[in-house]
């Protein structure tokens, strides 16, 4: 303010009301003023003209109009606006995904033909597992009450487990085969390959020409394979998937969130591009694959992470068509602790982006549609945003200052278009999915804001998988642990085995989440409203991750018990 006054002080006393006249080009009601006023003048028109400062008084926290863009400004806003063009052209993505979506909704697949009874084709299904030893039995009961001829069902347990899984997987498995199931135990005494493997060692001898797989986490319902065997009348069809469900959706804040985020990849983009005519991939369980078109696709590979996707793109890169049924789902159990999730969604993120390295060539050179190998493109390597994400987090506090002297319009041009397609887009994404699924979608809707946090929250454990994929770093398979959580009152998963450790990025993620606390702080102070949203969904997004992953690792008392909303089912 002291740099506004000194711009309207004259240099030299006045006199006369001609002067100001002169000088400054008053208009003639401050003239008026001037000959009314009983006052020496002082040169100031501040002073002389009361209210002639007050606008400038008003806007004081905003000098766009004097203030000139250093360096250093300059270096902020390229390097944000860098980033944020980046991750609105991912968001014009989901938003082209959300329109076509609701345009192929209402065109669900139709089977070629129906297999007569006595023409069903013979299925194994398979199990694979590793120290699944809460819900190998839940998972074995519910295949063998699948309503399938037992002459034509086939089941194999798949066990690599070090624990005491392989006893009761064994035990369980002999007691199914005295009550007349075609059902074997196959266990090995090495991972190689893990769940990729795994699956290899069972189709040597696995005796269906088609093959549906479960994970330890699932429990199908009895016509699930009825559901899908009637579309491999079509001889092109290789694999048949269906919609997962949430058995524990409504557990705690974090099932609530993750149901949204599954959901919108599950409603949403499989359906996108299974209609469209874009691939699709196979998400490793609750489906069913056609025999013929693993082993012509190369078989099961274990060189990535996420071995279903990549012979998802490898079978459809050959000519196999996928189908994925949207209004059929197969229920399962989704991580209830926070260390897990995390870890279920590094694999996630690494494996795709190891597929791409993989295949890039393949897709490049396919004799196909430009649409097709872009809509490839962005959905291999999406989870590079995590990594920008960091960085974009890291300048908000800069940004501020640097904001603090800019003027609304930039805003407007800038800004908002971007912040639209970076931002609304994940709303108008995960709203679809549950607008289509929910009756009362009221309660999930409000949820939003959180899902847009907590992915905010996965940015350092995931751009951690983005740089050892980009490094080319080789890991190990790690499993997500499952505790048989079906009740929103069961606690005894905090007394069970297989909880993960933490780690040292909880110290990032709470370090960062202070960080916002002191944006938000400045921005206060500074009477910038218009940021603190947008800054509060940050400060969720890493606190929440941060004192979640140290809770339920430390014991004592967990703040998702504290969290945990009424009972919710997932359809609403």
């Amino acid at each position: 303010m002291r740099q506004l006054r000194y711009c309207v002080r004259i240099a030299r006393p006045i006199s006369i009301a001609e002067n100001y006249s002169r000088d400054f080009k008053v208009t003639d009601k401050m003239l008026a003023m001037l000959a009314n006023n009983a006052h020496p003048l002082t040169g100031d028109l501040c002073i002389d003209f009361p209210g002639f400062c007050a606008p400038i008084e008003k806007t004081a926290s905003n000098i766009s109009s004097l203030y000139q863009l250093d360096a250093f400004d300059w270096t902020i806003l390229i390097i944000y606006f860098g980033i944020l063009t980046v991750l609105a052209i991912y968001g014009m993505y989901r938003v082209k995904q959300v329109i076509e979506f609701w345009r192929y909704s209402k065109f669900p697949p139709q089977p070629k033909g129906w297999f007569n009874e006595a023409e069903l084709p013979l299925i194994t299904v398979q199990l694979p597992l590793f120290n699944e030893m809460y819900v190998v039995e839940r998972l074995v009961k519910a295949i063998t009450e699948i309503d399938y001829p037992r002459d034509r069902l086939e089941i194999q347990v798949l066990d690599d487990s070090t624990d005491e899984t392989v006893s009761i997987a064994r035990t369980t498995v002999e007691n199914y085969a005295r009550a007349g199931f075609d059902i074997h135990y196959l266990h090995r005494d090495d991972r190689t390959g893990f769940k990729a493997g795994a699956l290899e060692e069972g189709m040597k001898t696995a005796k269906g020409e088609l093959i549906a797989i479960f994970d330890a986490d699932f429990v199908p319902r009895p016509d699930f394979l009825r559901k899908l065997v009637h579309y491999f009348t079509d001889q092109t069809v290789g694999c048949a998937q269906m919609r997962w469900a949430h058995i524990n959706g409504s557990y705690n804040l974090l099932t609530r969130l993750q149901t949204i985020m599954l959901d919108g990849h599950f409603v949403v983009e499989q359906t996108t591009r299974n209609r469209s005519g874009n691939f699709f991939n196979f998400n490793g369980t609750a489906g069913i694959w056609r025999r013929e078109a693993i082993l012509l696709s190369g078989g099961w590979q274990h060189d990535t992470l996420t071995e279903d996707t990549d012979l998802s793109f490898r079978a459809q890169l050959m000519g196999w068509r996928f189908v994925y049924l949207l209004d059929e789902e197969a229920p399962a159990e989704i991580p209830v602790e926070i260390n897990a999730f995390k870890a279920q969604q590094r694999r996630w993120a690494k494996g795709v982006l190891q597929v791409w390295f993989k295949l890039y060539r393949r897709i490049w050179y396919a004799p196909l549609p430009l649409r097709v190998k872009l809509e490839m493109f962005f959905r291999l390597t999406g989870n590079i945003c995590y990594p920008l994400m960091i960085v974009a987090s890291f300048m908000q506090f800069p940004l501020l200052v640097v904001r603090y002297n800019q003027g609304l319009h930039q805003l407007m041009m800038l800004d908002v278009p971007l912040l639209f397609f970076s931002t609304i887009s994940v709303v108008l994404f995960y709203g679809s999915a549950i607008w289509y699924l929910d009756k009362k979608r009221g309660r999930r809707l409000w949820h939003l804001p959180l899902v847009m946090g907590l992915g905010i929250g996965l940015a350092f454990s995931n751009a951690r998988a983005v740089i050892e994929a980009l490094a080319g770093v080789k890991s190990d398979f790690v499993r997500t642990p499952k505790y048989r959580v079906e009740q929103t009152d069961d606690e005894s998963w905090k007394r069970k085995k297989y909880k993960r450790k933490h780690g040292w990025l909880p110290l990032l993620e709470l370090s960062f989440a202070f960080y916002f606390v002191l944006a938000i702080g400045y921005a206060v102070r500074m009477h910038m409203w218009g940021p603190i949203a947008f800054l509060l969904l940050f400060l969720f997004g890493y606190g929440y991750m941060g004192v979640m992953s140290l809770l339920q690792t430390a014991g004592g008392k967990r703040l998702s018990s504290a969290l945990r909303p009424a009972s919710l089912s997932p359809k609403g």
